[in-house]
């Protein structure tokens, strides 16, 4: 069995995913496409992967690894009940072993049967309070969700879900090219604010932000505020960062 779902293989590869997308949506497909591909390997078999968001108890399908992913994925909520569903819900893994047999989802399990897909998983991921989301795994056969892997796609799950805070923090942040572009202008303030306090007080960046944080704490005043006045008192005019739009 190869143990591709966990250790510092899969943590690189997600980062490399984050890196190289340039929005969450594509994150999310480039995502499922890594999770489909990965367990496929560990398992032997071809999985296919959806990837379903809930936001005010409303979910959906936003990403698959193929179009026939996403067909999978979408069924689900449109009958409005099922593995991926469930574990959304209770936040833990549910596995559907073999859709012939499980008594709990009949009309979800014969639009399955009937795309030839007999087993399913649904591994949730923790993304925030105000929306979760999960993995939705295929499977043509039974029996390809052991207990085994089922412990690694929740391992899995656990790193893909920070990687996929991270990559809606920065959606949300990208969303407006201004606030980005101010975001990086008050880094570079602070920064600059930073150096000043090292060589007015000969001390270490370390101890300078320890400064600056302190002042910031006392005035309960912005950080990026406190860095304004800091380059502001030494010119006496306003210092402006510059970016290309």
């Amino acid at each position: 069995m190869n143990n591709n779902f966990a250790g510092d293989e899969a943590v690189l590869q997600l980062q490399e995913l984050l890196l190289g997308t340039a929005n969450v949506e594509d994150f999310l497909n480039r995502l499922a496409e890594f999770s489909a591909a990965t367990l496929s390997r560990s398992v032997g078999a071809e999985i296919e992967c959806g990837v379903t968001l809930q936001r005010r108890k409303r979910s959906m399908t936003v990403a698959g690894s193929s179009p026939r992913a996403i067909m999978l994925d979408r069924i689900e909520h449109n009958i409005g009940d099922g593995p991926c569903i469930a574990a959304l819900r209770s936040k833990a893994v549910v596995l559907l072993a073999d859709v012939d047999t499980d008594p709990r989802w009949p009309a979800y399990q014969r639009e399955l049967a009937a795309q030839e897909c007999h087993s399913t998983l649904g591994v949730p991921l923790e993304i925030g309070e105000d929306a979760s989301a999960a993995l939705n795994f295929f499977a043509s056969d039974t029996g390809i969700f052991t207990d085994e892997i089922i412990k690694e796609a929740a391992g899995f799950a656990d790193l893909a879900g920070r990687s996929l805070r991270l990559a809606v923090r920065i959606g949300t942040a990208q969303s407006r090219a201004e606030d980005l572009q101010a975001a990086m202008e008050h880094r570079t303030s602070i920064d600059l604010a930073c150096g000043v306090v090292m060589a007015q007080n000969r001390c270490s960046q370390e101890d300078a932000m320890a400064i600056l944080t302190k002042v910031s704490s006392n005035r309960n005043q912005k950080l990026r505020d406190v860095a304004a006045d800091v380059l502001r008192n030494l010119t006496k005019v306003e210092v402006r960062t510059h970016f290309e739009a």
